[in-house]
Formats: C-alpha cells, structure tokens, sequence
C-alpha cells in the first residue's frame, strides 16, 4: 500500500509541475499516466488480497 501512496505523490507532484511550468506539459501527461498506472496496481492489489481473504468458521 505504501507503494502505492508514493506513486500518488509523484502523479501529482508531476501534474503541479507540468501545469505551472511552461513548455513542460509532457510532464502532466506523465503524471496521468503514473495515476492511472497507481490505479491499476490498486485494483490488482485488491483483487489479490480477497482471493486470500478467509472467513472463520
């Protein structure tokens, strides 16, 4: 999950920078590629954690 958290931060750092700083909006896109990218692991962490998930009898 933390890994996760990190990939968060970075999108958006990357996004403030690339719509602040002109001529650097490649960096934008590179941070909505890296949200969608954190997104993904999210979902196959999830997914990979309730096939794990056992309830007590």
């Amino acid at each position: 999950m933390t890994f996760f958290l990190i990939l968060v931060i970075v999108a958006i750092v990357l996004g403030i920078i690339g719509v602040t700083a002109e001529g650097l909006l490649y960096l934008l896109l590179i941070g909505i590629a890296v949200f969608v990218a954190a997104l993904i692991y999210l979902v196959m962490h999830l997914r990979r954690s309730a096939r794990h998930h056992r309830t007590l009898r």
